[in-house]
């Protein structure tokens, strides 16, 4: 496709509202993804983080018992 201007390329022929609707969908899609994506990862992060710190709270007792 050519496009003489600007406008002819925003508006695609007359289908430019369903054109660029569908990219903002697509990138709204996208980045609510990433997002939940990310808010996982740092739950997950952070619910291995308590789980480390008390086995470590639990390991620590076993050693001194053990007299070593």
């Amino acid at each position: 496709m050519n496009w003489s201007g600007w406008s002819e390329f925003w508006s695609m022929g007359g289908d430019g509202l369903y054109i660029w609707n569908a990219y903002l969908v697509t990138i709204v899609v996208i980045l609510t993804e990433i997002g939940v994506i990310a808010l996982t990862r740092r739950s997950i992060l952070e619910h291995l983080g308590r789980y480390a710190k008390i086995a470590l709270k639990e390991r620590k007792p076993r050693n001194e018992d053990s007299g070593f």
